[in-house]
């Protein structure tokens, strides 16, 4: 397999130097190096198919042992934007994955096992895999250590079920958090419903009848996703368990999978990206969204920075989940 490596790494090119400022890489000395962590690397292919949704998972070199859980957002009843089955069926089935989830917070058709299942049924899911809800006989709780915001996370009984998980974001916009990719699919993605409030709230209460009513300043609930996202992968990496990551960057809308009146995309596909960094691979799908051509990438941006989108990167940096700081290496 070829790789060709494209410089957002540190030391690069003067072009992608000049493209600091837009995409805010950071370019330090060699006295500075010694104490930054050493970039992640993040795979990228630009063609949108089962086959290269494949490779790239490949190319992780990683291979999920045991029980192997898949989570991706099945999409609120109305939702377009969800990833499809014909994309990602090869990949779970090569995997012999089940599709996870938990139940939302919201009034909608996925706040209950039943409807959440009916809707995964309609949107396709369960063609290629069983579908775990995972909180669908309890939740349990899990530390958060050296949090500013939450003090456990709460998610659903079953992940214990699983040796390993692969992480199948989709990247889009998000009317809370700004943008969607990893980070809120291992937050709220894999919260169960109170512990979803719980996010949200930032840590005020499990209570998803309390939660809208008392939802914190915005800082406070990007960086309560952080926490949580890190909860989950400390879990995992106590009982010797990986998770890896996957973005699948099309139907570029404004809106998140989540909302049943999605808007059409503001913007062309930008492919895929793959790590075994969240922080990374969701800083790849955010940089390339801010160096976009497309005209329509301004208004995917305006939403980002509106909610405060990107503070979760550094944030999530700064308490240890993972490093801003990547090497992108095309799929050749």
């Amino acid at each position: 397999m070829n790789y060709k490596k494209l410089g957002i790494v540190v030391g690069c090119t003067a072009v992608v130097a000049a493209l600091a400022g837009i995409i805010g890489t950071k370019f330090i000395n060699k006295s500075e190096a010694k104490m930054e962590k050493s970039p992640a690397k993040v795979y990228y292919v630009k063609e949108i198919t089962p086959e290269n949704l494949i490779k790239i998972y490949d190319a992780l070199g990683v291979e999920l042992k045991g029980k192997v859980g898949v989570k991706v957002s099945t999409g609120e009843a109305g939702s377009r934007g969800y990833l499809k089955a014909d994309l990602i069926g090869p990949l779970v089935q090569k995997l012999n994955g089940t599709i996870l989830e938990c139940n939302t917070a919201y009034a909608g058709q996925r706040n209950t096992v039943e409807d959440h299942l009916k809707v995964a049924e309609e949107h396709g899911f369960t063609k290629f895999a069983d579908v775990d809800i995972m909180d669908a006989e309890g939740e349990m709780k899990i530390p958060v250590h050296n949090g500013k915001h939450l003090k456990y996370n709460l998610v659903g009984t079953h992940l214990d079920n699983y040796d390993s998980i692969l992480n199948l974001a989709h990247g889009k916009g998000h009317a809370m958090g700004g943008f969607g990719a990893n980070l809120k699919n291992q937050s709220i993605g894999i919260a169960s419903r109170n512990g979803k409030a719980y996010i949200h709230s930032a840590g005020f209460t499990e209570d998803p009848d309390k939660a809208w009513s008392n939802l914190p300043e915005q800082q406070a609930f990007i960086e309560s996703m952080a926490e949580a996202a890190k909860s989950v992968s400390d879990y995992f990496a106590s009982q010797g368990k990986q998770i890896v990551y996957i973005t699948v960057m099309n139907f570029l809308s404004v809106d998140c999978d989540c909302d049943a009146h999605q808007t059409d995309p503001v913007m062309a596909d930008l492919g895929i990206v793959a790590s075994t960094d969240p922080v990374a691979n969701d800083q790849a799908f955010v940089d390339m969204v801010y160096a976009s051509k497309d005209p329509g990438a301004k208004k995917l941006q305006e939403r980002i920075d509106r909610q405060m989108g990107r503070h979760i990167l550094p944030y999530a940096e700064s308490i240890g989940l993972g490093t801003t700081k990547y090497e992108l290496i095309e799929l050749d």
